[in-house]
């Protein structure tokens, strides 16, 4: 089957787009306009590599960080004074998306000089062809990420923390605030979270909420480790390039679940299984169209992580998507 040179041209041209459209698509696919992105970021200190226990709120297993400063083996303390930068499967690219974007570039100058992705577009099985391979690339660069992570993971992660803080049955059980289980199933943890801590984690996600909603910075650093505030930075100012601005609104702690805490030298830490309520709507900044998200309420569960300094109140230092 032969085609005319406009139409082999059109079959060109949308191939090209399909190729520089791609890396975007793989980019935004799993981000979510809520604060943090819908994304696994932040540091659970020397427990940033071991995942958290399950519990009632998220029954399932939580997400591996996708953007964190604390490297294998290190903690909390030494991860706050890294520099801000995208990481290895972060927004900004790192090496995965390097590869991916190394990949495609070579198969559209392949195109622009004719030769095709690795063979041509003479006729319709050509394009048919070129959309295989670009599948195909998908998914090598896909196992290498997911080969790359496990290689990265150590298998005791946490061996600076504490002595006998592996988890166990949780005795001291306490019913959550609204009657939902807050603390409920909760495992064997050394560091003892008490009432006001729980009222802290529950307003907390209330404020950092609406401090985002308002993209107010300066309320955020109150809030959240200087790690975590970095991301939402980069976050509010990819919404700016994109001239909208995400609301977030009618928060509602729905159930909690006390995973583990525990004490890294001075530094207390609290991983809480989250499943809560939200409005989240993205609207462009000049029309306030909403563009993205609904004015209908939905539910969302994380896995969020608090930590605690002597003479300060706890703060946000990572957030984890469920699985």
């Amino acid at each position: 089957m032969k085609f005319s040179l406009r139409s082999r041209n059109l079959f060109k041209t949308i191939a090209v787009v399909l190729a520089l459209a791609l890396p975007t698509a793989l980019a935004i696919s799993s981000a979510d306009a809520r604060v943090g992105g819908g994304s696994s970021s932040g540091s659970r200190g020397s427990r940033t590599y071991s995942a958290p226990p399950s519990t009632t709120t998220a029954p399932g297993s939580a997400s591996q960080f996708n953007r964190t400063y604390t490297q294998p083996g290190t903690g909390m303390n030494s991860a706050a004074a890294a520099p801000a930068r995208g990481g290895l499967f972060g927004r900004a690219g790192g090496f995965m998306g390097g590869l991916a974007a190394g990949f495609l570039g070579a198969g559209l100058l392949g195109m622009l000089f004719g030769g095709g992705l690795f063979g041509g577009l003479g006729g319709l099985s050509s394009i048919l062809g070129l959309i295989i391979q670009i599948v195909l690339v998908v998914l090598v660069v896909r196992l290498a990420m997911s080969w790359w992570q496990r290689r990265h993971t150590p298998q005791a992660a946490y061996a600076n923390a504490d002595a006998g803080a592996a988890p166990g049955p949780q005795p001291n059980q306490r019913s959550g605030l609204g009657g939902f289980g807050f603390g409920a199933n909760a495992n064997n943890a050394p560091l003892e979270i008490k009432p006001n801590d729980y009222e802290s984690f529950e307003r907390l996600l209330g404020e950092i909420q609406a401090a985002w909603s308002n993209e107010d910075v300066a309320k955020l650093h109150t809030l959240a480790t200087p790690e975590m505030v970095s991301y939402f930075e980069q976050d509010l100012a990819q919404n700016r390039a994109r001239n909208v601005v995400n609301k977030v609104t009618d928060v509602k702690l729905l159930q909690g679940d006390l995973a583990e805490a525990w004490r890294e030298g001075e530094t207390d830490y609290a991983t809480v299984a989250l499943r809560f309520a939200l409005t989240d709507k993205t609207l462009d900044r000049n029309s306030g169209t909403v563009v993205a998200g609904s004015e209908q309420p939905g539910e969302v569960t994380e896995v969020w992580t608090f930590a605690r300094r002597p003479g300060s109140g706890w703060e946000l230092s990572a957030i984890q998507q469920t699985n």
